[in-house]
Order: structure tokens, then sequence, then C-alpha cells
């Protein structure tokens, strides 16, 4: 069960929704619209790397905490 990222079309939150199944329709956290437009995000997983070392394939994190672009969904 993936999980894909949003855009609200209304209130221009972004936000995570788990799609169960193929039903993937989202309403907005913040407003309750169901005109949201789901968006790329960058995949990011962990790997080991040359030597041993730990590796993210996610480039563009925000953080080193996590591998989500979307901050506000880990508290960072």
């Amino acid at each position: 069960m993936p999980i894909y990222e949003y855009h609200c079309n209304e209130c221009s939150k972004d936000f995570e929704c788990l799609v169960l199944g193929s039903d993937d329709a989202a309403d907005c956290p913040e407003c309750s619209s169901k005109n949201v437009s789901r968006i790329m995000s960058a995949c990011g997983f962990f790997s080991k790397g040359r030597n041993g070392l730990t590796e993210s394939s996610s480039a563009g994190s925000s953080c080193s905490g996590c591998t989500s672009t979307n901050c506000g969904s880990c508290g960072h």
C-alpha cells in the first residue's frame, strides 16, 4: 500500500495519504476538499553503499532525520 503526496487546489496544502487498494481518492485534511492533485515525490530508501556505509537515494531530503521532502510528516 503506497503513500502518495497530494496538493490541495483549494487551500494549497501539501499532504500525504495512504492509498488502500485501487481507491486513490483523497480529501484534504486541512479544508476537506476533494479538489486535490497527486504530486511527484522523491523516492527515499537506504541501502548498503561502498565500504559498508549507508547511503540514501533521496537527494532532495530536507533534513537528516527522514527521507521525506515534506518535513511536516516527520516533525523536523
